[in-house]
């Protein structure tokens, strides 16, 4: 399909620079087979039946954004796949100053050897010594905000918390899963109340998500890869709720891409353990959920895409158009929507 398909115009103004406060004050757009209604995500549990599960990405963002030097030239890196125990993928700003072999300093006692140049345009980070290259992240790395974020203002203190999710157990994202920053305990108790359940999965975002699609056509469009995990006890349990008529609706995209990954032809989700580059556009059968709650997203990307393959490209053009009219905010710290292919009641 021709990626302009997927284009909109979004004011500036729209995008979201802090979440919002208390985290389920956030709006949320409802999308169904009735039409469109404006709500809060604290209506949650008005919004999905008894019998439901949610499920959430477990992943915890760490601190994966680093600046340094390498001589005098000033570099910046974002890692966004780990390679090893103690190497990583990234994104680097000014790339043309490094060579294969070259060390970069990080400051705070943290370092790392220039590897193999990717055909994206990454490299290869060896980070130097002995400690945990998790402990180096901390002592010397910032919060990986967005770039339309970072590129709006510095990054803080409060992002520490703010780009985390309640759900954070497993270190390895270098994005959050950020439709599951709008949960809190309060919240999942509420929606536990009603008898909508929640399981979880791990998926590691990486940094490829933001990456525009400079492809003209969908097909020569090169997906990044990211390592997520299922378990089989949630995969049992997946199964065992569509088999007694509720609904699995994935929160992010991040987890809806895990399960179709895990989901064969025959509608049953198994274990997975793995990289996946599963690339979702319109014409594509969904498996193995029934529902997403999901932030709004960048024109031409690839989660756009995803959604108009989810409820049809003309249904996403019309809901992010009355989004815009409406004063939704737009991005990670941005408002949701909660999009059910069938009727929500």
């Amino acid at each position: 399909m021709n990626v302009d398909l997927f284009d909109f115009d979004l004011p500036g103004e729209r995008i979201a620079l802090r979440p919002a406060a208390p985290r389920d004050a956030a709006r949320m757009l409802v999308v169904d087979a009735d039409g469109m209604r404006d709500r809060v995500v604290s209506d949650l549990p008005d919004a999905l039946r008894s019998g439901d599960l949610l499920v959430f990405n477990d992943t915890r963002v760490i601190p994966a954004r680093l600046e340094g030097t390498r001589g005098q030239a000033r570099i910046g890196a974002t890692l966004h796949k780990r390679e090893g125990p103690r190497r990583w993928r990234a994104f680097v700003r000014n790339a043309k100053r490094l060579r294969e072999g070259d060390v970069i300093d990080f400051g705070a006692g943290v370092t790392a050897g220039v590897d193999a140049r990717e055909e994206d345009g990454s490299l290869a980070l060896d980070f130097l010594g002995d400690e945990p290259v998790e402990l180096l992240l901390e002592r010397a790395g910032q919060m990986p905000l967005p770039p339309y974020i970072a590129g709006k203002r510095a990054t803080d203190a409060r992002d520490r918390d703010d780009y985390q999710t309640m759900f954070a157990r497993e270190a390895g994202a270098v994005a959050a899963p950020t439709a599951a920053l709008h949960f809190t305990p309060d919240l999942l108790a509420r929606l536990e109340a009603a008898g909508i359940a929640h399981a979880t999965l791990t998926l590691h975002v990486g940094a490829g998500t933001f990456l525009p699609v400079k492809a003209e056509d969908t097909d020569d469009h090169r997906m990044h890869a990211e390592w997520g995990r299922i378990d089989a006890a949630t995969a049992d349990r997946l199964n065992a709720i569509r088999a007694r008529g509720g609904r699995v609706i994935a929160v992010g995209t991040t987890s809806l891409r895990l399960i179709e990954s895990a989901t064969g032809e025959d509608d049953l989700v198994r274990p997975f353990e793995g990289d996946t580059r599963i690339f979702i556009t319109p014409g594509y059968r969904f498996r193995g959920i029934d529902g997403l709650m999901t932030n709004f997203h960048l024109p031409r990307s690839t989660l756009f895409m995803l959604i108009s393959a989810l409820m049809g490209l003309e249904g996403m053009q019309a809901a992010y158009a009355h989004a815009i009219e409406h004063g939704y905010r737009f991005y990670s710290y941005g408002d949701a929507s909660l999009l059910l292919p069938g009727a929500a009641r």
